[in-house]
């Protein structure tokens, strides 16, 4: 599939007087480094070409702190196996935590809200105290380089401290969101063998509190090596659970806040695949490596700094919030929350945005299409004068979403609209200060990501939909996967396809632009007939029905078979709709919008679709199961946000149908 040619409409233009820290970033290049950039694709260019210039540019500009020098910024540039900065001691924490601009004692660290009103204000001088009580607090139990803490708790302040903590004893962190069930938890956390477990004792949620007192209990008794829990009385001030130390207790004396020096490669956290098939894969970045991309990305890509607000909507068990906290590292005020966004109503995020002055906003991309469909225009509702960006990740932004964030929320705000991983807790594809934002595109590549499509030969191509792929290291990329000792696991993940080349797995057209249009995941193509489309373009049609709130789509044609299978569309109908009644208009809009072989053999309605904790459609397992499939090879039921919207599904395979 390739694009008409035609140029899109452009919904927002950079100030051509603007001059930020990319501007500043591009001038110094030029004065230290040589390099001359008459745009930001000359300087994107520069910074994939040049991997050493331009990731020791980041260093120098941005500041990073090395306690030991490095003997080369990248000694092997093999993919898997690239050697970043060897002989080189950092560590995260020193960068969140040292005083510098925008971290002076009084300057605000964190505002944190949970929805049921809540609310703190920390500041740097507070936090640099909390963490070092914490930090104490870890070192009484035994902790050290290397020893795993693990977090069973919400996107709240201890958390946070509880992670800066381990980071500046160079221990590793990992973190999952209180509600996720007991088996979710113990796939990731058995898997690294944690020293210490911190747990709170409930959450809040759409109104509702849940008592999570039971999960950690039953946790606590499969991980065998752990040394302590720790609870958070997060719910009930007076919680408490037998065997486990009180935070109060855990965090009464205070320390020396002090920093290991370790290696740029050291592990800093271990994030978690969706496990949608089998274990979830342990993911280990490096101190190093994250504090590169995410002053890279925070500083330049965002032009976040001292004075500036940063929120994102997102968990503890999803890669946003390593991000989120990130801002820290630049000097930018974090704002927390804490619950369920729709709660008491839409309004909830941008009331936040209000009172915090929120100057770049983060959310999702379903989390705009349900503020499009509730007929929000948060511009004429609220206060958001201090607003200038709005983040969008997790699934493609539809073109609608692009025309109801300029349109309802404001016309001077750049939409950065991005895509990335886990697998790399940063963007390939995102938005710059300097680079336009054309509807329903990603306006850029990432400044040191090497972004291209291939077709299936693995030639690159332009204006045509393949496969994104990374034909050059970056930081970021995992050290590891846990117990993957050989890197077999690494390899068949990202590399067997390309050999040297990272396959990320998502469809993607790269425009003459150099913009980026991403069509959803490439295993769950859409392939009839020959002609291919990806399901983020079906469901950009389908739920842009008011009658529809939600929608799964399922080619259930076998890899390789010779006829073709029938196209499932399964939707989630908004309360007093009718299928009879829109499926004709369903039919003509999907006839005439992508072509007439992606018309859908059948609708079905269904409650819910079924989705991974982190909120992705589970196309690949469903399409599984209706092969007839295992359900319980297709799909690990721990992994899902609600294991029993696959209850239709399991009765069409039961059925035959």
């Amino acid at each position: 599939m390739a694009s008409d040619g035609a140029e899109p409409e452009i919904l927002w233009t950079p100030d051509p007087a603007h001059r930020g820290p990319l501007a500043a970033f591009t001038e110094w290049v030029a004065e230290h480094r040589g390099v001359t950039a008459r745009d930001y694709a000359d300087l994107h260019d520069w910074s994939v070409a040049d991997l050493d210039g331009f990731w020791s540019a980041v260093v120098e500009f941005c500041g990073v702190r090395f306690r030991t020098p490095y003997r080369a910024v990248l000694a092997d540039d093999r993919m898997p196996g690239a050697d970043w900065f060897p002989g080189g001691t950092l560590n995260y924490a020193e960068h969140a935590l040292t005083d510098g601009p925008g971290r002076a004692a009084d300057d605000v660290a964190v505002e944190f809200e949970r929805e049921d009103g809540l609310t703190r204000t920390v500041t740097h001088g507070e936090l640099r105290e909390l963490v070092a009580r914490a930090r104490a607090g870890l070192v009484a139990h035994g902790v050290g380089l290397g020893d795993r803490v693990v977090a069973l708790a919400p996107n709240s302040i201890e958390t946070l401290v509880a992670f800066l903590a381990a980071a500046s004893l160079g221990a590793i962190w990992s973190s999952c969101s209180p509600d996720f069930g007991a088996r979710a938890v113990h796939d990731r956390f058995a898997q690294i063998e944690p020293t210490v477990l911190i747990a709170v004792d409930g959450y809040v949620y759409g109104g509702k509190s849940y008592d999570i007192r039971p999960t950690v209990d039953t946790l606590r008794a499969q991980l065998p090596g752990l040394r302590a829990t720790v609870l958070v009385p997060y719910l009930d001030a007076d919680a408490t659970l037998d065997g486990t130390v009180p935070w109060a207790e855990f965090t009464a004396d205070t320390g020396p806040l002090e920093f290991a020096a370790v290696p740029f490669d050291h592990p800093l956290w271990v994030l978690y695949s969706s496990g949608t098939t089998g274990l979830p894969k342990g993911i280990v970045h490096s101190h190093g490596g994250i504090v590169l991309e995410h002053v890279k990305a925070l500083a330049l890509q965002l032009e976040l700094g001292p004075g500036e607000r940063f929120f994102w909507f997102t968990t503890t068990g999803w890669m946003m919030w390593n991000f989120l906290i990130g801002g820290l590292l630049v000097g930018a005020t974090v704002v927390l929350f804490d619950g369920n966004p729709g709660h008491p109503d839409m309004g909830a995020l941008w009331r936040l945005a209000e009172r915090h002055r929120v100057t770049v906003f983060g959310v999702s991309a379903p989390y705009i299409q349900a503020s499009l469909k509730a007929g929000m225009r948060p511009r004429d509702q609220f206060d958001l004068s201090a607003m200038r960006a709005i983040g969008s990740t997790g699934a493609p932004l539809s073109v609608e979403g692009f025309r109801w964030v300029a349109d309802a929320v404001g016309e001077h705000i750049q939409i950065c609209s991005t895509s990335g991983g886990t697998d790399v807790c940063a963007a390939f594809v995102g938005s710059a200060p300097t680079v336009p934002v054309w509807l329903g595109e990603i306006s850029c590549a990432s400044l040191g990501a090497a972004v291209v499509a291939y077709d299936e030969h693995g030639n690159e191509i332009v204006d045509e939909v393949g496969e994104l792929v990374i034909t050059r290291p970056m930081p970021s990329m995992p050290v590891s996967f846990w117990n993957d000792h050989d890197g077999t696991r690494l390899h068949e993940a990202y590399f067997a396809d390309y050999e040297g080349v990272w396959r990320h797995g998502d469809w993607v057209r790269v425009t003459p632009r150099g913009s980026f249009v991403i069509y959803g995941r490439s295993d769950s193509t859409l392939n009839r007939g020959g002609v291919r489309m990806g399901t983020a373009d079906f469901y950009a049609v389908v739920e842009g029905f008011d009658e529809v709130a939600d929608s799964l789509v399922i080619d259930t044609t076998e890899l390789g078979a010779a006829d073709e299978g029938a196209l499932l569309c399964f939707v989630v109908l908004a309360p007093g709709a009718q299928l009879a009644d829109i499926e004709p208009q369903l039919r003509k809009a999907l006839r005439s919008e992508l072509s007439p072989r992606h018309v859908p053999d059948r609708f079905e309605i269904i409650d819910k679709v079924p989705r991974t904790l982190n909120g992705k459609k589970c196309e690949v397992p469903v399409k599984k199961i209706l092969a007839g499939t295992d359900p319980d090879k297709a799909v690990s039921k721990g992994a899902l946000a609600d294991p029993d919207a696959l209850a239709p599904f399991l009765a069409m395979a039961r059925r035959g149908s």
